[in-house]
This record gives structure tokens, sequence and C-alpha cells, in this order.
């Protein structure tokens, strides 16, 4: 890569699991990792800061998820790069991350030439999906889930990171300080989850979220 070093920003709550991958990018010639955080919040204050060329982010974090984040960080910067990193399988994650805003999405299972492929196709401003994702996804279109609907099709980013906090029993108290929503707004969203899944009840729609393996 000629020119300076493009520059990286990585996100993921497990300091560990960023040594690993600062590493293996620092052994690319060309780039440079620059910063990193450990939740949605801290990436986004760090990405004004530092203006990244690339972020590499998780999806679960503590706080707003990886999902939220990615919506925000384009809301503010409709050019920003991002690539998923993820131990998510599920291609209804896939859906949501690229339809908020992600042009990657790479599987921590993916051996790490997968990642740098996917790293410099990201920076190229080429959707850069992992193969096993690319097999999930045509499975997802293929698969017959008779006149339940697929949340991943129907909800936005926004909905769908609300459906993944109920999933895991937060509150809507909870839901709206974290989101800075209110109450109300939560409780909406609440509701008009479940009408545009067809479910009648959380139990109904946890049942939904277990055959669509989207409860984490």
């Amino acid at each position: 890569m000629n020119g300076a070093a493009r520059t990286i920003m990585l996100v993921d709550d497990h300091s560990v699991v960023r040594e690993g991958y600062r590493s293996v990018l620092g052994k690319q010639p060309g780039l440079r990792v620059v910063a990193e955080a450990a939740d949605g919040v801290e990436a986004y204050r760090l990405l004004k800061e530092v203006r990244p060329d690339l972020v590499i982010m998780d999806l679960v974090m503590p706080g707003i998820g990886g999902i939220e984040t990615i919506r925000r960080i384009r809301q503010w910067d409709r050019n920003a790069r991002i690539l998923v990193f993820t131990m998510h399988q599920n291609a209804a994650f896939a859906v949501q991350a690229i339809r908020a805003g992600a042009k990657g999405y790479v599987t921590k299972t993916s051996p790490p030439e997968t990642l740098i492929r996917a790293v410099m196709d990201v920076l190229a401003d080429r959707i850069a999906i992992s193969p096993d994702i690319d097999h999930e996804l045509a499975l997802s279109r293929l698969g017959d889930l008779g006149d339940e609907t697929n949340a991943a099709d129907v909800l936005t980013p926004r909905e769908f990171e609300v459906l993944q906090m109920l999933l895991a029993e937060k509150t809507s108290e909870e839901i709206a300080e974290t989101l800075h929503l209110s109450p109300k707004t939560v409780a909406n969203l609440h509701s008009l989850i479940k009408d545009k899944l067809g479910v009648g009840s959380d139990i109904e729609l946890v049942r939904l979220a277990l055959r669509q393996g989207i409860l984490t």
C-alpha cells in the first residue's frame, strides 16, 4: 500500500481480543492501529478525535450494542468505514449491521487472512463478507419460515437493537437510559416490534427469537 499508513480504531470490550488482532494488523505494511475502545460510547468519542480510516468493531459490548454504535457513527459521518468482527454467525446480525452502515462483516472464527482481506476491501470502499456468513445469508434466503416474519427483514437497526435489549431482560427504563430515549418511546418501539413480527406477547417474542437464532 503506497503513501501514508491507513489508520484503524479497534472496538472490543475484551483487551486480549484487541491485542490479538492488533498484532495481526500490525504485521501488515501500510496499516496502523491508532485508537482502541472498550464500548460504543468510548468508540463514538474517540472516532471524533482521531478520525480513523477504518473502524473494526464487535457487536456485543457493554451499554449500547455494536449495531446502535454503527448507526450513530454513520449519522455523524456518512463516509465512515466500519468492519464488524464478531462471534455472531447468524445472518440476521450481518443484515442488520450492513443496514446500519457497516461495510463489512467477518466472524472471529475466520482465519487471519480473511480479516486482512476484508480490511483491504473496506478501505477500498468494497463490501466484505466472510465466506461463512455468505453461506448463512444464502441459507437464510432459502430457509422456510412458513408464515413467520423474518426479524432481519422487517426491523430497522434501532428496532433490532431494542429487541436485543428486551431479550437480555433489560427494563424499558434501562433501555431508555442507554439509548437516550424516553420510556414512552421504548414502550412504543416494544409494541411496534411485536406488531411487525406478528406476535402478541413477550413469551411469543422470545420463542420467535429462539427459532430464528437471534437470542444471544
